[in-house]
């Protein structure tokens, strides 16, 4: 009885399960060519042209960064944001204008491809030009158990900021190290730092969550949007 009625089952409903599989691919299909589009989603804006008194350092489309040279994916040194991530780093900076007080950013959307090239650049142990002043103090090998590295990065999503403070006329506040110094010196925790970075840190991390960010526990730079409008897609476009 039973072997009959799995054979009368899987007849009556072959067809239906076939076109529920066929709506699956083909949403799945939809969202990959989203995701991996060359030209950036309507949702994307250029941070500059939004957030007041703006400073761009995007250190991946140049040299100055942990791998030594430009990253895959950066043609050009531009902040790309979720119009949702950008609208609320505006409303932070007018906030921090009346204290003389802008944003520097290091890094803003990054592409899949970018990640990609950081992990091949993490496997490379015998490429250690930039440990003197990036990872001093940390085997390369560790920097993906120590959570500096991942296979996957929020900044794909479009909505996570790497960037500091600075004075309006761009002279970066002290906040105890380098973007990008991969140590526990950058742990948000850190009590080695001097009274004024821990301060200058706070004022930063205020801002941020006062509107809508949320932050990491190892990098003082990189805070991410709670409500991020792409919580699960991951962008491959190119940065130009």
């Amino acid at each position: 009885m039973r072997t009959r009625d799995r054979r009368r089952s899987g007849s009556n409903f072959a067809r239906p399960d076939i076109r529920c599989w066929l709506c699956a691919a083909l949403v799945a299909a939809f969202g990959a060519q989203a995701a991996f589009a060359q030209q950036p989603p309507v949702a994307f804006v250029d941070a500059a042209a939004v957030v007041p008194g703006l400073v761009i350092d995007m250190r991946y489309a140049g040299s100055h960064n942990f791998v030594g040279r430009p990253i895959d994916g950066y043609q050009k040194p531009r902040c790309l944001l979720t119009r949702a991530a950008a609208d609320a780093l505006a409303a932070a900076a007018r906030e921090l204008a009346p204290r003389g007080l802008v944003f520097k950013v290091f890094d803003c959307y990054r592409p899949v491809r970018a990640v990609a090239d950081f992990v091949r650049w993490a496997h490379n142990l015998a490429d250690v030009a930039g440990k003197a002043e990036f990872y001093p103090d940390i085997d390369k090998r560790l920097l993906f158990r120590e959570g500096y590295i991942a296979s996957r990065s929020g900044h794909s999503r479009g909505s996570t900021i790497d960037l500091t403070l600075a004075e309006t006329e761009g002279r970066e506040l002290d906040m105890g190290t380098a973007f990008d110094f991969f140590s526990p010196r950058s742990w948000t925790s850190d009590k080695s730092i001097s009274r004024q970075a821990s301060a200058n840190r706070a004022v930063l991390a205020t801002s941020m969550r006062g509107h809508g960010f949320q932050s990491y526990a190892k990098e003082w730079w990189h805070f991410t949007l709670a409500r991020e409008p792409f919580p699960a897609t991951y962008f491959d476009f190119p940065v130009r």
